[in-house]
């Protein structure tokens, strides 16, 4: 294979998940691969009891799943370590969270959209194993979109005609906090105005200073970005309860249709450029996408719900 190979397969058992993921890397190990595992506890105590001691390097799937960006950055790093020492071709299998585990999916179906262009330049084979007992219907829908090829039964992989260009369509979900009146609502604000409108609200709350500090930069870095790129009007928006503060800008644009936006730094003048991807990498979670009002950017600090 040449460039990323982005494969995704479906179980419904344990058994079933062995039966997918063993040959997929024994393949690797017997042609000497580099070969990865990036999985969820359970999953990895499986695949060590079936596969004992080998050379394949096991990643903590909390860890490497953090965040979108976090996970392109980590991944591409490792792949280009890989290929200057010569690897041909590598191996990965990864569990990518989704509520199912309890983890909110639109950054993470962006994730996989945009998968198949951050890794396009490496030979890697990924595999994105799905467990249908817990993996939502509509992030299953998105899967599908989002992953050029499946795994057969057989573990032979196969075109997948489901498979779409670009973003998945997945609805934009507000946030919980966003049931109340918004402590801050702002139109066409400066950055200098909203960074003094968030500092003023949040004073109250238990966040610490760093991420009190990662929020204001993330509205205010949500505002520029509207205002250089967005349609007015921008409407900026705040909640907040004693622990947690979520951010919202929409504007009238259409917003940014490559996938990549955010997830992977940039200074190109025609994209999101270089500070969505620092808020990408500093809150604890964002969300970009259209719904009736707009296009909006979501962001929160001190954990997701």
């Amino acid at each position: 294979m040449t460039g990323f190979f982005h494969e995704t397969a479906f179980y419904g058992a344990d058994d079933e998940f062995l039966a997918l993921v063993v040959p997929f890397l024994e393949g690797g190990l017997r042609a000497g691969e580099p070969t990865v595992v990036a999985c969820a506890e359970e999953n990895t105590a499986l695949l060590r009891g079936a596969l004992g001691d080998t050379s394949i390097m096991y990643l903590p799937g909390a860890d490497q799943y953090s965040r979108p960006s976090e996970a392109i950055t980590t991944y591409r790093d490792l792949f280009r370590d890989h290929t200057a020492g010569g690897a041909t071709q590598m191996r990965v299998v990864g569990d990518v969270p989704h509520p199912g585990v309890g983890v909110r999916w639109d950054w993470w179906a962006r994730y996989e959209a945009a998968a198949n262009q951050a890794y396009a330049e490496f030979p890697v084979w990924g595999l994105c194993p799905y467990d249908t007992r817990t993996t939502p219907a509509e992030v299953l829908a998105d899967v599908v979109r989002t992953h050029p090829n499946i795994a057969s039964p057989s573990g032979t992989p196969v075109a997948n005609p489901g498979f779409v260009e670009g973003l998945p369509h997945s609805a934009q979900v507000p946030d919980v906090l966003e049931q109340a009146c918004p402590l801050v609502e702002l139109v066409d604000p400066t950055a200098g105005a909203v960074r003094a409108a968030v500092s003023a609200a949040i004073g109250t709350t238990r966040l610490s200073e760093d991420d009190t500090h990662d929020l204001v930069y993330a509205a205010s870095e949500i505002v520029t970005n509207g205002l250089t790129y967005g349609v007015a009007p921008i409407r900026f928006r705040l909640w907040a309860d004693e622990r947690r503060v979520v951010v919202a800008v929409t504007d009238r644009g259409p917003g940014p249709s490559d996938p990549l936006a955010g997830l992977v730094p940039t200074t190109a003048t025609e994209s999101a450029g270089l500070g969505l991807w620092i808020l990408h990498r500093t809150c604890d979670y964002v969300s970009m996408g259209r719904d009736a009002e707009g296009f909006t950017v979501r962001a929160s600090v001190g954990g997701q719900t």
